[in-house]
């Protein structure tokens, strides 16, 4: 089995690739911290750079964070000016080092596509989420135009871009999973993603390896695709540097553990 996807090199980009727009992150930690409210300390599994969880902090949310990336926490760190604001663990998440119900909730943000044993977090989380406890959890996806391009770039490569964990799409599978554990599952309210950007800059990002899809690709390979990339995005979506809006759906899913 492949290993699960480390982001020692994303450490000083990762935050640019996962943008929200503060609007959405407002109202993602409003939804998420009333889902958390009066249940004590909660795990974000993947904390990566904080991105999620110092919002949360910030909001009052009692936190811990687990990460497999040494790099990341540093950069979290730097981000809360050199001090842990919150309990942090290096560790793997299939193989959690952290006791049996410590936790009142959990969650994760775009991380089980990065990990081949995808259904062993889900086991780990539910074990150090206390009975009665909640986790939950949103796969992310990127919208069509960019699906439309990472499909074309594995194509003109010719290798499979398949996430080595769990796909993007793949809800029916997680809820089967997590319904094994008894969990009950809840949507909550879409919180809609609104951003403004120019299809360059996506394609910018590819030519210089931002995101996990392209590293197995050597460097002027890739740079090499992306050349080809650009007047193929041109001619199917318009000019490159002309500023889109775009909206995205973010759905939670709440999975309620039996008490």
């Amino acid at each position: 089995m492949s290993e699960s996807v480390r982001f020692d090199r994303a450490a000083e980009f990762y935050d640019q690739t996962r943008a929200i727009s503060a609007d959405a992150m407002a109202r993602t930690t409003e939804l998420l911290a009333s889902e958390f409210d009066g249940r004590g300390r909660v795990l974000e599994v993947g904390v990566g750079t904080g991105l999620l969880a110092l919002p949360l902090h910030d909001a009052g949310v009692p936190l811990a964070g687990l990460d497999l990336t040494e790099a990341m926490v540093r950069k979290l760190l730097e981000k809360s000016g050199g001090e842990p604001p919150f309990p942090l663990v290096l560790g793997d998440a299939t193989r959690m080092p952290l006791a049996d119900a410590a936790f009142g909730g959990a969650y994760l943000r775009w991380v089980l596509h990065l990990i081949p044993d995808w259904q062993r977090v889900l086991a780990e989380t539910v074990r150090v989420v206390r009975p009665g406890g909640v986790f939950l959890v949103e796969l992310g996806a990127y919208d069509e135009e960019r699906f439309a391009v990472q499909r074309r770039f594995g194509e003109i490569v010719g290798v499979s871009l398949d996430p080595v964990g769990l796909n993007w799409a793949e809800y029916g599978a997680l809820d089967a999973e997590m319904g094994g554990h008894g969990a009950t599952l809840r949507i909550l309210p879409v919180v809609h993603e609104v951003w403004e950007d120019a299809l360059r800059d996506f394609l910018d990002g590819i030519e210089q390896g931002r995101y996990s899809w392209t590293w197995q690709v050597p460097d002027d390979v890739r740079r090499r695709v992306t050349s080809e990339l650009r007047p193929w995005a041109a001619e199917r979506f318009g000019p490159l540097d002309e500023v889109r809006r775009s909206t995205l759906p973010q759905v939670w899913r709440a999975y309620d553990l039996p008490g």
